[in-house]
Order: C-alpha cells, then sequence, then structure tokens
C-alpha cells in the first residue's frame, strides 16, 4: 500500500469516528467512569489523562488534537505543511483535508464573548454583567422600563433598592448612622460624603487652581467659574446660573416662597443656609473663627467678607469710576449712585431708596418705630446712629 493510500484510509477512519454518534452503552460506560473520577481520582500536576477523566477543551484545541493523533497514526508520513495548530504549548502539522473541522468549529463561535466572570452580554450595548439578573436591571437602561412604583406617590424606579430608598422620604426612616456625631442618613452613600466632614478628605481637586472638593459634583460645579459656563437660565428674568441647585433658589425671589421657618419667631427664608445663620441670632453661637484676629462670625461667608479686611482685597470693581469692594452687595449698591435706581419704594407715601436698610428707616418715621435704647437712661431713637450720637453725652458726663 502506497503512501498516499495509507493517508487516506486514516483519514476516512477518524472522520468516521469523529462524526459517528456513540451508542447508548458507550455514553453509559462514560457516564460512570466520569461519575467514579470525579469521587475517587484526583489528577496530579502536569500529568497526563487517566482512565476515565474527561478534558475540558475547546472546539478548535479539540479538533486539531484529534487531527495529530491522526497524523501519529498514520507512521509519522511526512505531510505538506499548510498550516499550524497550537494545543497548550505543542506545535504540530495538519493536512488541508482537515479544514473542514475549524470551519465548523469557528461557526460556533459567538460573534462578542464576555471573559471572565462576566458571562451574560446586552444585545444592545455589549456591557457584560456578572449574572443575568444584573443584565435584566441594565437592560431597563434602554427600555425604559420602571416595574416598582411607591404606594404613596405613584413614582417609579427600576430597581426594588431605589424604590427602598424613596419611600424613606415618605416614611422618614434613617438607618444610617455617623459614628462621629450621630446624625443619621437615608442611604450609605448620603453616611460616607458626610463623614469627609470628620476626615476633612478632599479627594476631588480642580485642574486650574488646585482647590479641592469632597463631592465630584461639587468640583464640577466650581469648574464653570473658570469656564464661565452657567447653562441654566431663569425663565422669568433670563438670569443664568453655574448650577440647577443655585437657579431654584433664584426662582424663589420671584415665587416669594421661604419653605425653611425658624423654630424659635417663625421668621421664613428662602434657604436653609441663611435659616442656619439666623438661628444662631437665638443661640448665640459663632463657630467661624478669623485666624488673624480671633473675632467669630455665624457664618462662613461672614467670616470671608471679614477676612478681606485683613488682606485688603477689593475683588469688586465699579464699572463707572473704578472703585473696588471686597462685597459684590457693596458693588451693586454703588452702582446706583451712577444710576440713580432706587428700587426699594416706601408702602405709604412712595419715596424711593436705593437699600433696602434705608427704606427700612424711613419707615419708622411713619410707623414711629424707636428700637434702639439708651442702656443709661431708656431714651429711644429710630436709628442706631442716632444712639450712638446720644450715648456720647452719658460719656462726656462721665468723663468729667
Amino acid at each position: 500500500m502506497s503512501a498516499g493510500n495509507n493517508f487516506e484510509e486514516t483519514t476516512s477512519f477518524t472522520e468516521g469516528n469523529l462524526m459517528k454518534p456513540l451508542s447508548v452503552k458507550q455514553e453509559e460506560i462514560i457516564k460512570a467512569e466520569t461519575l467514579d473520577t470525579k469521587e475517587n481520582v484526583k489528577e496530579p500536576e502536569n500529568s497526563g489523562l487517566s482512565h476515565g477523566t474527561l478534558q475540558k477543551i475547546d472546539p478548535h484545541t479539540d479538533m486539531l488534537g484529534n487531527a495529530d493523533i491522526t497524523n501519529s497514526v498514520s507512521c509519522r508520513l511526512e505531510l505538506p505543511q499548510t498550516h499550524t495548530g497550537h494545543s497548550e504549548s505543542k506545535t504540530f502539522p495538519h493536512h488541508e483535508n482537515y479544514r473542514f473541522l475549524s470551519m465548523s468549529a469557528s461557526l460556533s463561535t459567538p460573534k462578542r464573548v464576555c471573559t471572565g466572570e462576566k458571562k451574560f452580554v446586552s444585545s444592545e450595548c455589549g456591557k457584560c454583567f456578572k449574572t443575568n439578573g444584573e443584565l435584566t436591571v441594565h437592560e431597563r437602561i434602554h427600555t425604559g422600563v420602571k416595574p416598582f412604583a411607591c404606594s404613596e406617590c405613584g413614582k417609579c424606579f427600576k430597581t426594588k433598592g431605589a424604590l427602598t430608598v424613596h419611600e424613606r422620604n415618605h416614611t422618614g426612616v434613617k438607618p444610617f448612622a455617623c459614628s462621629e456625631c450621630g446624625k443619621c442618613f437615608k442611604t450609605k452613600v448620603e453616611l460616607t460624603v458626610h463623614e469627609r466632614i470628620h476626615t476633612g478628605e478632599k479627594m476631588f481637586a480642580c485642574s486650574e487652581c488646585e482647590k479641592c472638593f469632597s463631592l465630584k459634583s461639587n468640583l464640577t460645579v466650581h469648574e464653570r467659574i473658570h469656564t464661565g459656563e452657567k447653562m441654566f437660565a431663569c425663565s422669568e428674568c433670563e438670569k443664568c446660573f453655574s448650577s440647577k441647585g443655585n437657579l431654584a433658589v433664584h426662582k424663589r425671589i420671584h415665587t416669594g416662597e421661604k419653605p425653611f421657618a425658624c423654630s424659635e419667631c417663625e421668621k421664613c427664608f428662602r434657604t436653609k443656609s441663611e435659616l442656619i445663620a439666623h438661628e444662631r441670632l437665638h443661640t448665640g453661637e459663632k463657630p467661624f473663627a478669623c485666624p488673624e484676629c480671633g473675632d467669630c462670625f455665624k457664618s462662613k461667608y461672614a467670616l470671608i467678607l471679614h477676612e478681606r479686611i485683613h488682606t485688603g482685597e477689593k475683588t469688586f470693581v465699579c464699572s463707572y469710576c473704578g472703585k473696588g469692594f471686597s462685597i459684590k452687595g457693596n458693588l451693586a449698591v454703588h452702582e446706583r449712585i451712577h444710576t440713580g435706581e432706587k428700587p426699594f419704594a416706601c408702602s405709604e407715601c412712595g419715596k424711593g431708596f436705593s437699600t433696602k436698610g434705608n427704606l427700612a428707616k424711613h419707615e419708622r418715621i411713619h410707623t414711629g418705630e424707636k428700637p434702639f435704647a439708651c442702656s443709661e437712661c431708656g431714651k429711644c431713637f429710630s436709628r442706631k446712629d442716632k444712639l450712638t450720637e446720644h450715648e456720647r453725652i452719658h460719656l462726656y458726663i462721665h468723663s468729667h
């Protein structure tokens, strides 16, 4: 028999055995041997396959491995090397006649494969997930499905966890407590952010000025100072703001809404920070101390303004005369000298004033109110400067 005939016969034998299905008896024998191996046999490292052990290999390696066996059966004939396959570190030739084996294996290979632990792939964006449950939740982003509805207000959510957090708005439950100060929060994320107050951690730094923030959202808003971006516009006056929160506060000027009420005097404020600063009038608390002179203030903003006395900083310059101011509000009042604007009018006589403070002083003429009393003689005045002038009389008398 010629070498060519010998190869063809061997090929025919191998192909026949690869394509022919196993008999029922053969399947039972393999199953029995496999179970026996799993229970009793532990294969040593770097050993060959023992009897009854199944080897896990991918379709390409499996097909090429059989081709290698066929070549070895064919009396180690030298064949034309048209392809080179790899099984682990072993390199072997295989003949062109076996191309149908590698083709059938490649046809069964999926277009996108998620490697490692992430086996579930989104058909929309190709993102991979560890579990089918995670994939199901993710796909709701594409479909817009929100199957979890709040029984109180009807608002819907993509996940049960998001609904649970939302329901705490209605119940008031705050299960996450700070170990430092005992303050409680609705979510673990809110607690984590709060704890940075105690640790002083500020992990988000501005690339322009290197100022650091504990929240990424605060950094994003801050960066708009450098870019000048003001993407949130008021529908009433078209004034623009760098954050949605600042726009919401501004809108309360138009609506007159003041949702934050003082528990002591019931005075209302547009922002929570204004209420907190006001409450310190009742408590006398001044937690913000100047590092230069030790003076204390009710709010951090008041401290910042005070520190400009020491630094001499006057960042707000009048466009009419070039005079500088440390407070933007003072610049606005000053510019009314140039413009003649008097936006605060008396409800009694209609007289206009450039500041709200000047209007308040004027209105005491109509009401007769004199809130400033002398501690020496009890005489009252409608203006603080008039009280100060009066007190000098007592000082002069005491000095002589």
